[in-house]
């Protein structure tokens, strides 16, 4: 850790004026991301309040050579937003708001700071639809959102948050401010540079502000949980209702049977639709413009599902509760993840033909290595998306779990990260899903945009 340029760092910094908290004032949440892994309370935190101030800073620690941890709201859960050794946190929490919505372009301009939340809240006022969505949507910055491409519930049908930017104001390492917070869906003038910085986990700018894409909010929502004997059934199920109901699917939720009677039994709250219990179970979305020729739409296409045998059961939400009480199961991970620490929770994606025999291949390499551990599978399907809860409540047998769950990732020509990002905690399972020409060219990317390495140093890239 290079002392002396960090001192000279803050001292400047205090000398301009800057918000700068440091030493014993610097709160805990600075000190990890959602992961709690590897927590280090960083020297001190940068709170700039512009994108003027943003720049001056970049400009002072690459001047030093100061490495620089980028953080919103501390959601992440891959490690990113974690401080390391010598590092000074540049957190976004002052740089909050909406700055228009402009209802004839149908977008929303804000800046990076923001929650999600406030500006679903907002969109939804005006009468559109802001389609990111997951959980930590309260709390969540939309600039961290971007600069991990975040997926959540809606994926099959309005694809990952690259979808949605239209423009982007980013900071690069040495300050200059790139700005093109471009409002049109149509511009082909030269390179599309907004994609540089999403997904890109502020390895090699840091987004200040965006411009996303609204939609017009629909009048109906269609829900429905259904049981399933087997995954070919499930993949089929997807393919039918897709096609029966054009492309207003908009989630199609797959539980496995551990994962789904783990969460039912946890609590008081929850209750299974079924007298019976199934291998798995899909819960099911659909939207459309007319609330009651959606609904026949709907039932239909599940009717002839559970008359061909497609599904063994079905139940199909009546009420704003009844559909609240289906996601409830879905999202139940929160719940039972205290019980299961220390866990290892994997976020992987590959061909939904893939799927089947990758969890099989897992489960007999896990059980043979560790016989008592307990894995709990469900995930997006649609969006080709597995998220795989797996634990021996030992710290020890965590990374025997990674390299199982990455390695068969990997055979089976998949991604070590469907939707939550490198950061630091996936950097060295990256080879398993990226060529070493593809690493190559990202190591270049980085070198030209941010010679110093001072931006998120360690994340993403392997060394």
């Amino acid at each position: 850790m290079d002392t002396v340029a960090l001192n000279q760092a803050i001292a400047a910094l205090r000398k301009k004026g800057h918000s700068l908290v440091a030493g014993d004032d610097v709160g805990e949440r600075h000190s990890v991301d959602f992961t709690a892994e590897n927590a280090l309370r960083p020297e001190a935190v940068l709170r700039p309040g512009s994108v003027r101030e943003v720049a001056e800073i970049l400009k002072v620690c690459n001047g030093l050579g100061q490495p620089v941890v980028v953080q919103g709201g501390m959601t992440g859960l891959a490690g990113g937003a974690t401080p390391q050794a010598g590092e000074l946190a540049l957190s976004l929490e002052r740089l909050t708001g909406i700055e228009e919505l402009d209802e004839a372009s149908m977008t929303i301009s804000a800046q990076a700071g923001t929650p999600l939340q406030v500006l679903q809240e907002a969109a939804e006022q005006a009468g559109f639809l802001l389609p990111l969505d997951f959980g930590a949507r309260g709390s969540c910055h939309i600039g961290g959102a971007i600069a991990t491409n975040a997926g959540g519930n809606q994926v099959i049908r309005f694809g990952m948050t690259r979808n949605l930017v239209l423009g982007l104001e980013a900071v690069l390492a040495d300050g200059t401010v790139i700005s093109s917070m471009n409002k049109m869906l149509k511009n082909n003038a030269g390179y599309d540079l907004k994609q540089l910085f999403i997904g890109t986990e502020g390895t090699l700018g840091v987004i200040t502000r965006c411009v996303l894409r609204l939609l017009p909010r629909l009048a109906s929502t269609c829900t429905a949980l259904c049981a399933v004997d087997s995954f070919p059934q499930a993949a089929k199920l997807l393919r039918e209702l897709q096609s029966r109901l054009g492309g207003s699917v908009s989630a199609f939720e797959l539980m496995w049977a551990d994962y789904f009677h783990r969460v039912i039994d946890h609590g008081d709250s929850l209750r299974s639709p079924f007298a019976e219990g199934y291998p798995m179970y899909a819960l099911i979305e659909a939207e459309g413009p007319d609330r009651q020729a959606d609904e026949a739409r709907f039932e239909a296409a599940l009717g002839r599902a559970l008359e061909s045998g497609v599904i063994a059961d079905a139940a199909i939400a009546r009420s704003v509760s009844d559909r609240q009480s289906f996601w409830a199961i879905r999202d139940g991970v929160a719940e039972i993840t205290a019980g299961l620490t220390p866990y290892a929770s994997l976020d992987v994606s590959m061909d939904i033909g893939e799927m089947a025999g990758f969890v099989d291949e897992f489960d007999r390499e896990l059980k043979k290595a560790l016989p008592d551990a307990i894995s709990l599978v469900f995930g997006h399907i649609g969006d080709n998306n597995l998220h795989l809860l797996v634990s021996t409540r030992r710290h020890r047998d965590l990374d025997t779990i990674f390299d199982i769950g990455y390695r068969l990732t990997g055979a089976h020509r998949g991604s070590v990260s469907a939707e939550h990002g490198i950061g630091v905690l996936k950097r060295g399972y990256l080879h398993y899903s990226r060529s070493p020409e593809e690493l190559a060219l990202m190591r270049r990317l980085k070198k030209a945009l941010d010679p110093k390495d001072i931006l998120n140093r360690g994340r993403v890239i392997p060394g």
